[in-house]
């Protein structure tokens, strides 16, 4: 493969740490206090969830996430920071990249009448699947440097 300035799989390790700082991003602009002690992010997503067009995604919802909503407010805060920290490291890469690019998925479908989200949680995935395929942690990651997932 020809490049310019970097090679193919430096320019993939550039792929997934521009993931895991968009992972990061969206964990630094989350307002932590609203989630954790007041609830909003669940809340919000409750309401999205209750007014879906596809029923199971509702039924879902209410099965899983409404019953532990302070729970599922951490559980979804510190994966975004999980799956940043992962993939700007580069360390523990593939789970990394398949937790978010199933987050991704999860967060298309709640959205899915939000043409903004879609756009945004699509190219994630996207670029999740391609970074996993093309087994981005073999440069500049720890995984390289301890040599797992080799």
């Amino acid at each position: 493969m020809q490049t310019i300035w970097l090679t193919g799989a430096e320019w993939l390790a550039v792929l997934r740490i521009g993931l895991g700082l968009w992972w990061l991003e969206s964990w630094r602009h989350k307002d932590k206090k609203g989630w954790f002690e007041r609830g909003t992010g669940i809340a919000w997503a409750a309401d999205v969830a209750g007014k879906h067009r596809w029923g199971f995604v509702k039924g879902g919802f209410e099965k899983v996430v409404q019953p532990r909503p302070r729970l599922m407010a951490y559980v979804v805060v510190y994966a975004e920071l999980a799956l940043g920290l992962g993939l700007v490291l580069g360390l523990l890469t593939p789970v990394a990249l398949v937790g978010g690019l199933l987050l991704n998925l999860l967060y298309l479908v709640l959205m899915i009448h939000d043409w903004a989200e879609q756009g945004q949680n699509s190219m994630m995935a996207l670029i999740s699947a391609v970074a996993l395929l093309a087994m981005s942690w073999q440069t500049w990651s720890l995984d390289a440097t301890i040599g797992l997932f080799l």
